[in-house]
Order: C-alpha cells, then structure tokens, then sequence
C-alpha cells in the first residue's frame, strides 16, 4: 500500500476504532499513525488495541506507527453534592483544598499547586473556558473569586490558569507507569502532554532511552516562552489547539499555530496539528467547510501530519472522516500553488549531510526523476530529506521495523523494510526493486538514492547516486 500524499494522518484509537477490522478500514481510508490516548482506557484496552494495529501493519503490508499520548497533569475540580451547580455572573464562589464535596458557594481543587501559582486578578477557566472566575483574594489553601460568565458546572471538569506557569510536574505517578507500559508494548513515538519548560522534555527523555521517539504537546502559553529550548530535546512537536484555544485568545490561536510550524520546520523536526480538525464528524457524515478549509490551511503551511481525536475515536464516521481528511490533503497536493506555499520555509544546513540533501531535492526536481531511495539505519537520513520538502516521492529504506514505523509520522516519506545491505553494489539494485514494486519508476526512470558509507554502520548520507529502472 503506497501513499501517494504526503501530509500524513494520526487517527486516535478508541471504542469507535476497537478491532483488527475497523482499525484496517482505517489503515485503508489513510491513516498512517494510530494514538494511544492514555488520558482514556485502561492498559488491557491499549495492549488489545497496540496488537491490532501490528496485526494490520502485517495485513497492509506497510509500516504503521503507534503514538502513546500521556495525560500529564490534567487539573480537575472535585465533586459536587449533586453533580452539579448553577452559577451566575457575579456571585462569589471559594475554590479550597478541602475534600467535601462542593455546592454553589464553594468548590473543592484538589490540586496545591494551583494555588501557589495564583495572582490577584488572575483569571481562572473552568470546562474548557465555559465557566470564567476572577480571583479577588487568595492564600496558600484557598482562592475567592468571582464569577464573571458561565451558567453550570458539574464533577471534575477541566481548570486552567491563562498566562500562569504552574509548579508541577509533567509527569505524573499515572504517567510514568503508562509510559513503561507503552514501551514494554513497543510503541514508537510518546507524546508529553501540558509542556511548560524543555525540563519536562529532559526528563521524559531520561525515562524513555532511546526505546522510543519523543514528541512536545504545546498547549501551554508558558511552553512558548521557552519553545526554542523544547525545541532541542524534542524530536517532534504536536500543535495541541485544545487547551491552547482555552489560555489563548481565539484570534491568537491560528497565528501560534503558524508560528509553531514554522519553528519546527526551520528546526527540521515532524510537526502534528491537532484538535476539532473535523469535530463536526463526530456525529456528521461530512465536515463543514471551515474545517476542510482548516485542515487545507495545516497542508499548504507544510505541516508533516494531521489528527484526528473525538472523530476517530468516539464519533459515529471514523473511516469516513479519515477518508476525507485524506481528500482533502490530496487535493491540496494537486494545487499547482501549494509546492510555492509549502516550501516556504527551509531549515538551515549545518553540516555536510545537510547540503547533500538540499542537493539531492533539487535535483528531484527535474522531470526524469521518478523517486528518491534513502537507505537509513537510525531514520536520520529521511528525516533530512523529509526537511528539505522534495515533491517526488522519498522510500526510506531499512533494515530495522522499529525505524521504518517511526518514519510513518514524517512528511512525504514511504517506509519499508529491506535486507541490511553491505556492498554499496547492492544500493541500486534494491532500490530499483522497492521503487518498481512501489510503482514509483516505469521504465527508464531515474532514482536518486542517498546512503551512507560504510555500509551497515549508523551515519550522515554522504553519498548520492543516480539508477535507472530498467528499460524492460
């Protein structure tokens, strides 16, 4: 199965997307990445769905990726005597660390940190922005506030403080026994959710060895004060418009998204959008045009991947919407406009590698190219070329599965897996065959395969050769 597009999809897996079948009517529609979101379900519902998707992995015949999203520390009220309140501007209302259970007058947060980081006059969000307090006075265990919007409120909804840092920790006790479960599972790429300083992303990367990729949540105004510190110890980032769309303004949401891509892709690392991309699809057979025209907007800016969450995962159109988000990107892809839009930004070459790859894209350009062959041992190589944006395709060619299917995020680039070569004889021959079997180059075609010397050994490209298919 080969991808003709080159923005990728991640479908969030889900009771929506449970079972070999389904997962395979996704893989199918175009999904290239499948989400754990561990803010849901327990390890017996993603160990089952982990072991479906490499089971369609082998059904496809293409390398699929698993992503592993933490929680992180989700801030939540405490309960309510009756499960909800009804509030109304102005009335007073107490957040405390007491446990009782809350009522219209007061609320239990069990969460200390929170009150360390209030100021007077700090705005407070609850439910995902629907319930605003401003704080009046507050102290070491408690907050007064007043209501300033918002009509009901109910158990453990959402809180988020705009503008202020928070001292926890991005790793929770739940997280980390979720992530050693998701790398006893073999997944390929964790994401850390709520990101505020490139401390979170150390520490996720001490835990982590190597066993996996490790991806930045931006979803906190404090994470870009400090993006280009997360930027170094990341290996890709993910536009998280959810919580980010609560503490920003909403006319700031779309100019941080551009700002993000950008930096990540003047950095060369993946960059993922995410959040209500078709959140109409939830419970609709079709997006409404805004959204197609969102998910548009996220290609032409040259953004690596796209994702789907509630659509995916809950909704009543999973492979519908996956099927169109597909569509969507494809038509983008066909704009004669779009290779001028998303080329826009180039990362800067900072080593011999880099202008060998830059080389290798340009010379993808001319008419007689059919693809591009990199050979890679660690995925370095692909990721450089996926940098670089080449309009023809790139098959990145390993001998390890665990590279291949971390490559299934990147922009543009078709893993497969291939016998470990050792005779630079050898470079053509297998990429002639994986690009014929492909159906990237008919006969006479060139391919431009990029590889390192010596053979078998971790290292930069620094080769770059010319084969064609054969005439017959």
């Amino acid at each position: 199965m080969f991808r003709a597009r080159r923005a990728r999809i991640v479908a969030t897996l889900g009771p929506a997307s449970r079972g070999i079948d389904r997962i395979r009517d996704l893989a199918v529609a175009g999904a290239d990445v499948f989400r754990a979101n561990f803010s849901h379900g327990s390890h017996d519902d993603h160990a089952r769905a982990i072991d479906d998707v490499r089971k369609v992995e082998a059904l496809v015949g293409r390398p699929i990726a698993v992503l592993a999203d933490l929680q992180g520390p989700k801030l939540r009220l405490g309960e309510f005597a009756d499960g909800m309140i009804r509030l109304k501007a102005g009335q007073p209302l107490r957040l405390d660390l007491k446990s009782k259970a809350g009522d219209a007058e007061r609320i239990g947060v069990p969460h200390p940190e929170i009150f360390a980081a209030l100021r007077t006059g700090a705005l407070v969000l609850l439910d995902d922005g629907k319930v605003r307090l401003r704080v009046l006075k507050h102290g070491p265990d408690f907050a007064e506030t007043v209501v300033e919007a918002g009509e009901m409120l109910s158990d453990h909804k959402g809180l988020n403080l705009p503008g202020l840092a928070i001292p926890i920790p991005a790793l929770t006790d739940k997280d980390r026994k979720d992530l050693a479960f998701a790398l006893d599972q073999g997944v390929d790429w964790v994401a850390l959710s709520f990101v505020q300083r490139a401390s979170d992303m150390a520490e996720l990367r001490s835990l982590v060895q190597g066993r996996a990729n490790v991806l930045a949540k931006i979803e906190k105004p404090s994470a870009l004060e400090a993006l280009d510190e997360i930027l170094d110890l990341s290996q890709a980032i993910m536009v998280a418009r959810g919580d980010l769309g609560v503490e920003l303004a909403p006319e700031e949401v779309p100019v941080v998204q551009k700002q993000l891509v950008r930096a990540a892709r003047l950095r060369g690392i993946p960059v993922v959008v995410a959040t209500q991309m078709l959140e109409s699809m939830t419970h609709s057979p079709t997006p409404t045009r805004a959204e197609a025209s969102d998910v548009a907007g996220a290609v032409y800016e040259g953004a690596d991947a796209l994702m789907l969450s509630a659509e995916s995962a809950a909704g009543d159109y999973p492979v519908e919407a996956v099927a169109i988000m597909d569509r969507i990107i494809t038509r983008v892809e066909q704009d004669p406009r779009w290779p001028e839009l998303m080329r826009a930004e180039y990362p800067v070459e900072d080593a011999d590698a880099d202008a060998l790859v830059a080389a290798a894209r340009k010379a993808a350009d001319a008419a007689s190219t059919a693809c591009l062959a990199a050979f890679t041992t660690t995925g370095q190589t692909s990721l450089r070329l996926a940098r670089e944006r080449p309009l023809q395709p790139t098959l990145a060619l390993t001998p390890s599965l665990n590279t291949a299917r971390k490559l299934a995020l990147l922009w543009g680039v078709e893993p497969r897996v291939v016998p470990e070569l050792f005779d630079p004889e050898d470079l053509a021959r297998v990429a002639i065959e994986q690009a014929v079997l492909a159906g990237l180059a008919g006969p006479g075609q060139r391919i431009l395969i990029l590889a390192g010397l010596p053979m078998g050994s971790p290292g930069a490209a620094n080769i770059l050769r010319i084969a064609h298919a054969p005439l017959r």
